[in-house]
């Protein structure tokens, strides 16, 4: 049997950089720099790679899903903080599609990368 101790998944950026800078400052997530790479410290133990490659070519799809309870909110906190939304076809003004699934809105990492928040019903505690 195939054994393994811990996985992590990880994408590449074309300025390592830059890229520090706009998830650790602009989004605000805890990240760990090392030997010119960094991991960034997501929920649930869901730590990700993040690596410079000098032919980077963006991601086609999302790569990192940022689940919020109001995506309203999420959106405007983020544009605030110089966040540009994608304005797809069936998204509205903020950029947030709500046809075919949860409301969902994209945007790109400095280096052209998907990402996205979307938002999940959350169950109250207690």
């Amino acid at each position: 049997m195939f054994e393994y101790h811990r996985a992590f998944s990880g994408f590449s950026v074309d300025d390592i950089t830059k890229a520090a800078q706009f998830y650790g400052e602009t989004l605000g997530i805890p990240l760990t720099e090392n030997n010119g790479t960094f991991q960034l410290h997501l929920p649930g133990d869901r730590d990700t790679f993040v690596y410079s490659k000098p032919d980077h070519v963006p991601a086609t799809y999302t790569i990192i899903n940022f689940c919020v309870a109001d995506i309203e909110s999420a959106v405007d906190e983020l544009a605030g903080r110089g966040v540009n939304f994608e304005i797809l076809d069936s998204a509205d003004e903020k950029g947030i599609n709500r046809h075919g699934g949860p409301p969902i809105a994209w945007f790109k990492d400095p280096a052209g990368n998907w990402l996205s928040v979307l938002q999940e019903d959350v169950a109250p505690t207690g």
